[in-house]
């Protein structure tokens, strides 16, 4: 293992506190932990990409990104209507 996969697993770790605000505080802090679920698995992503030299994985975390801040976007519009 080198940093980079220490990294990742540690930022693993880090969606436990993410998913309990997620499900038992106001629906805008639901909403701000799911988005920040997205960028944590998109720098997990990265860094299980270096850390095993995979580097079309890159790749995968750019849509990821992308596709997160979209979602995101599309879910507070919706969301809107209830707060």
């Amino acid at each position: 293992m080198n940093a980079f996969t220490t990294a990742a697993t540690a930022l693993v770790c880090l969606y436990v506190p993410l998913g309990w605000v997620a499900t038992r505080r106001r629906p805008i802090d639901g909403f701000l932990a799911l988005q920040l679920t997205g960028t944590l698995g998109v720098l997990i992503l990265i860094c299980f990409a270096e850390g095993f030299h995979r580097f079309f994985m890159d790749g995968v975390a750019i849509m990821a990104a992308l596709v997160t801040w979209l979602g995101g976007m599309v879910f507070a519009r919706f969301l809107g209507r209830w707060m």
